[in-house]
């Protein structure tokens, strides 16, 4: 068992997502000073955290600099990052972050890259002896169907279709920007809360079943044990050459075989299961980033627990837009 760390300072970006609500929550359990940061000004999260900004878009030229200085300005600490397209500007930004006295932990912009692009994750993954869903890029090409057709880079279920025949699927090609094709896996969906430390090894992973979802985000879920599959999400997340907080998403057919369709290099909606279910996962992340060996005990967890989410509101007077 490791020594508790003093309360940090910690910028949290994606404040108004589930995963930045999530965090900004959990640290605020373990004693931090949280600050919240969205480019929309009225995120919740903003008014979760102990302090907030507004920052501009991530793909603003000056975004790294502006969120700099804004977290300078209220002497934070430590950095975690809830938004994946985000991480690839910030990657760039390491530089300017540790001399404003931040600390931070990516993983590298390729391995960041990978995960964004679904393009690019599915073909770096043909011939690894991990399984993916067959995928063809702007149109079917040999792609087997049902078919799902989603956005070469997107976030949750925006522009995402499921598509039965081909005559549908044309109409669908048509709406979806720079669309990604892939047979349509079956069997249960789930979902693998994961924390890998700076060597890539997985030290921690809390598969949950997604039961229900809602605009891609679980609202019903279930965490439950299986050694097989922990094993294999260790081989991809290795294979992508990703460090620190992962969620991975795929399926498990009738047969057992396991099939992943994403990866996203950041904490997720879901979160919360995990962390009701044991996994001090933010707080292991919080140690690893300011250089300190993880706690392994810390990242079990109990098979079996349950998470219906609800939702819940936050009532302010005279927000300043």
């Amino acid at each position: 068992m490791h020594s508790r760390i003093p309360p940090q300072r910690v910028l949290v970006t994606g404040a108004g997502g589930p995963a930045g609500i999530a965090v900004i929550k959990e640290l605020k359990a373990q004693g931090h000073f949280t600050v919240g940061a969205d480019a929309d000004p009225l995120a919740a999260g903003l008014f979760l955290a102990d302090d907030s900004f507004v920052v501009p878009p991530y793909r603003d030229a000056d975004y790294a600099q502006l969120l700099c200085e804004a977290a300078a300005e209220r002497s934070v600490t430590l950095l975690v990052s809830t938004l994946a397209e985000e991480l690839e500007y910030l990657t760039h930004a390491s530089t300017m972050l540790s001399e404003a006295g931040i600390a931070h932990w990516f993983s590298k912009p390729d391995s960041v890259a990978r995960c964004v692009d679904k393009w690019l994750f599915a073909t770096a993954l043909e011939g690894s002896g991990v399984s993916v869903p067959a995928s063809a890029l702007g149109s079917p090409g040999d792609v087997p169907g049902p078919w799902i057709v989603k956005p070469r880079f997107g976030r949750g279920s925006r522009d995402v279709y499921a598509v039965e025949d081909r005559e549908e699927l044309a109409w669908v090609l048509k709406r979806v920007p720079e669309p990604v094709v892939q047979t349509r896996l079956t069997g249960r969906e789930f979902t693998v809360d994961a924390l890998t430390d700076r060597s890539g090894r997985l030290v921690g992973a809390v598969p949950r079943w997604r039961l229900e979802t809602k605009a891609g985000i679980s609202t019903k879920g279930e965490t439950f044990a299986d050694v097989g599959l922990s094993k294999l999400v260790a081989d991809l997340l290795a294979r992508l050459d990703l460090e620190g907080p992962c969620n991975v998403q795929g399926f498990i057919d009738a047969a057992g075989r396991v099939s992943f369709i994403e990866v996203n290099p950041r904490f997720s909606g879901g979160l919360p299961l995990s962390l009701a279910a044991g996994a001090d996962l933010v707080g292991q992340y919080v140690r690893a980033a300011l250089g300190l060996p993880i706690d392994l005990e810390r990242l079990a967890y109990k098979p079996g627990v349950t998470m219906l989410r609800h939702f819940s509101e936050i009532f302010v007077s005279d927000p300043v837009i």
